[in-house]
């Protein structure tokens, strides 16, 4: 049965004098899209009048992949000032109305009340009202909470499960773990990442404990799993964890940049963390920006107790893009942080990040001044020139 939100798509739309970026400029094309796929982009494409396609006209207009999003708290977050503080979950509206087709979900500082069980039942919702999900195993603490009792099988053989994350390091909230436990949690993720032919990504949460990154560091320097296996999240959190990731990422490591576009109080900015990282040399392809989204936002005072507290939202992460375009960044490179770098590391690039024939048909189409106009995710038109056509099972 299908969902009492879905509309019947036709089965061929073709997007007509687009300008396109894959991420990289192709310049005025067509785009057919045939089901879920990308099936041709040509300079131009003609149909049958058999086929009756839906056909748009993009003509002044930009069109793009989908957003990825490797960092959102899909069950919400928090709790650390109690219940109360607990975030909401987020909504399907939500994450389109931001631009991102896919996310990635994970568990934060609360392992309690949220598990990773229904962390994956919430992935397979958002899967099933029209966009991709899939999640991390574990939470900020070690030993890990996992589904089938151990982080290399929850990899191995759960198909949503991309890795291991968000482990806490260098922060008063996390188990405090010694390097013998980061080490193992870090080499059953790798094993399980090969077994199942995934990622296997060990994503970080960073803290901002004067340790910074040498954990992870350590961690590259005295053990045969490579440097690309982590990704350090949050690194904008204060100016010496960014210094310390260019380092980190001089190394060959991967950063991950958390977007601030509403009053988050990280110091750098993200657009100033992506253009101090560039400035340094580090190359555009091992930098990400992720929203954090539905996560809690706590500022503590010196005695580790919550003085304000405020919440992720998904939709900082095209503010914050649009924000690195006006900046300067070329719009072909400041995609990347968002489209094929993310898609990249959690290892969905086969399917996502990029427009190419025969990826999944996740794209958005910006009108002549940058803004979302239109949003498809797997093939579906689920937002037109502004107006939200796809809400969630219980949305209003």
């Amino acid at each position: 049965m299908k969902p009492t939100h879905e509309r019947e798509e036709p089965m061929f739309t073709l997007i007509s004098g687009g300008t396109v970026y894959a991420p990289e400029k192709l310049g005025r094309r067509d785009l057919l899209i045939a089901g879920g796929v990308i099936a041709r982009i040509a300079e131009r494409i003609e149909l049958p009048a058999e086929f009756k396609p839906r056909v748009i006209r993009a003509k002044g207009k930009i069109v793009t992949p989908g957003m990825v999003d490797l960092h959102v708290h899909l069950l919400g977050g928090g709790g650390e000032a109690g219940p109360w503080s607990r975030t909401p979950e987020i909504t399907l509206s939500k994450i389109v109305c931001a631009g991102v087709t896919t996310v990635v979900g994970l568990l934060g500082t609360d392992d309690v009340s949220r598990r990773p069980e229904t962390l994956l039942a919430k992935a397979m919702q958002l899967e099933q009202e029209g966009i991709s999900a899939w999640i991390y195993t574990g939470s900020y603490q070690l030993p890990p909470p996992t589904i089938t009792g151990s982080v290399r099988k929850d990899i191995a053989l759960i198909p949503k499960v991309v890795g291991v994350g968000e482990i806490a390091v260098s922060d008063h909230r996390s188990s405090q773990p010694s390097f013998d436990e980061l080490c193992r949690i870090a080499a059953e993720a790798r094993v399980g990442g090969m077994l199942g032919g995934k990622a296997g990504l060990v994503h970080l949460h960073m803290g901002a404990g004067p340790r910074g990154l040498e954990p992870i560091r350590r961690m590259v320097k005295e053990t045969e799993i490579p440097i690309g296996q982590f990704l350090p999240t949050h690194v904008n959190r204060t100016r010496e964890l960014m210094e310390d990731a260019v380092a980190f990422a001089a190394m060959g490591g991967h950063i991950d940049i958390t977007a601030t576009g509403r009053g988050l109080s990280f110091r750098p900015t993200s657009v100033e963390a992506v253009r101090s990282a560039l400035e340094a040399g580090v190359p555009i392809e091992r930098i990400t920006l992720s929203s954090d989204s539905n996560g809690s936002m706590p500022i503590f005072d010196p005695q580790g107790r919550v003085v304000r507290l405020g919440v992720g939202e998904i939709q900082c992460l095209f503010e914050d893009w649009q924000s690195l375009t006006a900046a300067g960044i070329p719009l072909e490179e400041s995609l990347k942080v968002v489209t094929a770098n993310p898609a990249r590391r959690v290892g969905l690039f086969e399917r996502k990040g990029s427009l190419a024939v025969g990826k999944d048909a996740d794209l958005l189409i910006l009108d002549r001044h940058g803004d979302l106009d239109s949003v498809f995710a797997m093939g579906r038109l689920m937002l037109s020139r502004g107006e939200l056509r796809v809400k969630g099972t219980f949305e209003e």
